[in-house]
């Protein structure tokens, strides 16, 4: 007897199920995410500073931590841990504790003058851009 999903129906579902890239997933960690999502955002460029939003629904301030070093920046959260009640009868349970993280390679940047807001589940950081030396260019004399 033969199925009755039509061809093109069958391959298109194939592909659905192949194409499917496990092994990316599983190499930038999105698939084990402990908090069951991903860091969000996006990176505007200005002419003086790059302005990055990045969203950190249900996180507070105090467990985020925004560093800067050699050209990287990363953003990490951590939702702390609540105290569970074993005496509650979940039945199902989505809401989850952990630790997330992303990083940007962002050059030039005035390590000094980063700065950042969070609010309203969006973190909003400002990386001035260290002035350009490169169009300050000068005759050098030969001797």
């Amino acid at each position: 007897m033969f199925d009755l999903t039509p061809f093109r129906r069958r391959k298109e579902l194939a592909e659905t199920l192949f194409n499917h890239d496990f092994l990316k997933e599983f190499f930038t960690g999105d698939l084990f995410n402990e908090l069951g999502m991903s860091i969000r955002a996006d990176i505007k460029e200005k002419d003086h500073e790059y302005i990055v939003e990045a969203e950190l629904p249900g996180v507070s301030k105090e467990e985020i931590v925004v560093e800067f070093k050699e050209d990287v920046l990363t953003i990490s959260a951590e939702k702390q841990k609540e105290v569970d009640e074993e005496k509650e009868n979940y039945v199902r349970r989505e809401r989850r504790r952990g630790k997330l993280s992303r990083s940007f390679y962002v050059p030039n940047i005035n390590k000094e003058g980063i700065s950042a807001d969070y609010k309203d589940g969006v973190l909003k950081i400002f990386l001035p851009k260290v002035k350009d030396n490169s169009s300050d260019a000068y005759r050098i004399e030969i001797k």
